[in-house]
C-alpha cells in the first residue's frame, strides 16, 4: 500500500469518527449530553413467570443485608408462603477449621395490605462472623431445603479495596430483567447500593403487593448472595387513605430490614453503616427533615462520628435527586439540598447516589451553598470540597424512560443521557476510585461514561471526565 493510500484511509477514518462522535453526544456548556434513547415502552414480565420454587411452603424471596455497623454481622430475610415453620436457618463455613453449624431463630412478621395478605415474612441476624470468609446457609427443611452462601467484606481500614454495583428504580420490566443480568453478568460486585423504588406495586390496582413477592423472586439470584444495601424511594411508601391503608412505608418495612439501630437511628428509613474502606450514609427523602426532626437530629450527630483515616470514602445514598437537568420531578429534591448541602461540603462528602428520575445524569463537583438574600449568588459553581451527583433511576420500570433533558445543559452537569442501565464504584485506596456506568446496549452492557474519583480528603484533586464511549 502506497503513501497516499495509508494518508486517505487515515483522512477516512478520521472523518468517520469524528461523524460518529458527533451522532452519539452533542457538546453543551455543561459537558455531554448523549443521543443514545431508549424509546421502547417498558412492559412489566407476569407474574407466573417468577413462580415460587417447588415444594410445599418452600422458602422463598430470600435476600441479605448488613446486619450491624462495622460489617461482621448480616441479616438474612425470607419468607415461607403459608406455614411460619420453617423459622429458622443453619450457616457455617465454607472452608477452614471450624465448620460447625449454628442454627439461628427468626424474627417472624406477617402483614394485610387491603385485600391481600402476605406470607410469613422471616428476619434472621446473623453475629459475630468473621471478615472476608465465605459461608455458606441453608433454609427449609426436608424436600424443600434451600442452599446459598455469602462472603463477609473484609475488615475495615483505609486502604481496603472493596466494589460495589449500583442500581435505582429497577421494577420488575424486561427492561428491568435486562438490567439485572448485565449486573450479574459483571462478577465483580460484591455488594449493591440500591437508591430507592423497589417492585412499583403501587403502579397496580389496589397496590397490588403480589408484585412485592414477584419483585423478591427476581432479585433473589444475587440478593441471596450478596448484599443489598437499601435506600427507600416514593414507590415505596405505599400510602393509599383511598383504600383505608394510612401507614406509610408499611410493605417495604415488613419486608426489607435494615440495621439503623446500630448507628443509633430511630428509624430503619436513615441509618449508616461501615463497609471496607467506605463509610455509607442512607438518608430518607420521603420523611420529615426539616431542623430537629428524628431524621435531622441523627445526621447532624452522624457526620462527626465519620473517621476518614479508618474508612476514607463518604457516600450517601437518597431517593429524590439534588441536581438534576431532567424535566421529570426537576427540582423535587431542593428542599433537602437547602438543608442538607451545606453538611455535605463542610464533611467533604465523595459522592451522592439518588434514583427518581428514569434516565442518567452525573455532575461535576458544585454547590450551591454561597447564596443569601443579599448577594444574589443562586448559581451552582465548582466547589473542590462538594460530592460529585449520580442520579441512577433507570433500572428499567414499567413508567419508562425520562427523556426531557432541559436545554441547554446546565453548567453543573457532566454527562446526562436518557437509557437504562447500571453502575460500578471500584475503591482502589484512600485516594482513588474507579466508576463505570453501563448502559443497556442491546444485548449487552456498554460502558457509556467513567470516572476515576479522587477521594475529597486524601487526594482532593479536580478529576477528568472520559465521556461517552463511542459505538
Amino acid at each position: 500500500m502506497s503513501s497516499r493510500q495509508i494518508k486517505m484511509g487515515v483522512i477516512q477514518f478520521v472523518f468517520l469518527f469524528g461523524f460518529l462522535w458527533l451522532n452519539i453526544v452533542s457538546l453543551c456548556s455543561g459537558g455531554i449530553t448523549s443521543k443514545y434513547v431508549r424509546k421502547q415502552a417498558s412492559v412489566d414480565i407476569p407474574k407466573q413467570v417468577f413462580s415460587s420454587p417447588p415444594g410445599h411452603n418452600a422458602p422463598e424471596q430470600v435476600h441479605i443485608t448488613q446486619g450491624d455497623h462495622a460489617g461482621k454481622s448480616l441479616i438474612i430475610s425470607w419468607v415461607t408462603p403459608v406455614e411460619k415453620h420453617n423459622n429458622f436457618l443453619i450457616y457455617w463455613e465454607a472452608e477452614g477449621e471450624h465448620k460447625h453449624k449454628h442454627r439461628v431463630h427468626s424474627v417472624t412478621t406477617t402483614y394485610q395490605y387491603y385485600n391481600y395478605r402476605s406470607g410469613y415474612i422471616h428476619h434472621a441476624t446473623l453475629k459475630r462472623l468473621q471478615y472476608d470468609t465465605k459461608y455458606f446457609y441453608e433454609i427449609g427443611i426436608g424436600n424443600v431445603k434451600r442452599q446459598f452462601s455469602f462472603t463477609t467484606p473484609p475488615e475495615v481500614g483505609p486502604d481496603v479495596p472493596y466494589t460495589f454495583g449500583i442500581m435505582g428504580d429497577l421494577g420488575q420490566t424486561y427492561d428491568s430483567n435486562q438490567t439485572f443480568h448485565h449486573y450479574l453478568s459483571n462478577p465483580i460486585g460484591q455488594a449493591v447500593l440500591f437508591v430507592g423504588d423497589l417492585s412499583y406495586a403501587d403502579d397496580h390496582p389496589f397496590h397490588d403487593n403480589e408484585k412485592w413477592d414477584t419483585w423478591g423472586r427476581f432479585i433473589e439470584k444475587s440478593a441471596a448472595y450478596q448484599p443489598w444495601i437499601w435506600t427507600a424511594g416514593n414507590h415505596e411508601l405505599d400510602f393509599a387513605p383511598e383504600i383505608g391503608e394510612h401507614v406509610p412505608f408499611k410493605p417495604y418495612m415488613h419486608r426489607y430490614h435494615v440495621p439503623y439501630k446500630a448507628s443509633e437511628s430511630t428509624s430503619p428509613l436513615w441509618y449508616s453503616i461501615k463497609r471496607a474502606s467506605a463509610y455509607i450514609i442512607v438518608l430518607s427523602s420521603y420523611s420529615a427533615y426539616g431542623k430537629y426532626t428524628p431524621q435531622y437530629s441523627w445526621l447532624e450527630k452522624e457526620f462527626p462520628k465519620v473517621n476518614r483515616s479508618e474508612t476514607p470514602w463518604l457516600i450517601v445514598l437518597l431517593h429524590s435527586p439534588w441536581y438534576n437537568s431532567n424535566g421529570y420531578h426537576y427540582m423535587e429534591g431542593e428542599s433537602m439540598r437547602v438543608m442538607f448541602e451545606s453538611w455535605f461540603v463542610k464533611n467533604k462528602v465523595d459522592l451522592v447516589l439518588a434514583g427518581h428520575v428514569h434516565s442518567y445524569e452525573r455532575t461535576e463537583r458544585i454547590s450551591n451553598v454561597m447564596y443569601n438574600i443579599t448577594n444574589g449568588l443562586s448559581t451552582p459553581v465548582k466547589d473542590p470540597s462538594a460530592p460529585v451527583y449520580v442520579t441512577i433511576g433507570d433500572g428499567g420500570n414499567i413508567e419508562g424512560i425520562a427523556d426531557r433533558f432541559t436545554q441547554p445543559q446546565p453548567s453543573y452537569s457532566a454527562f446526562r443521557e436518557a437509557s437504562f442501565g447500571h453502575a460500578i464504584l471500584e475503591i482502589k485506596n484512600r485516594t482513588h476510585a474507579h466508576y463505570a456506568w453501563h448502559r443497556n446496549h442491546d444485548n449487552q452492557a456498554m460502558e457509556a461514561d467513567s470516572l476515576w474519583l479522587y477521594n475529597r480528603y486524601w487526594y482532593p484533586k479536580e478529576e477528568k471526565s472520559t465521556g461517552a464511549d463511542m459505538v
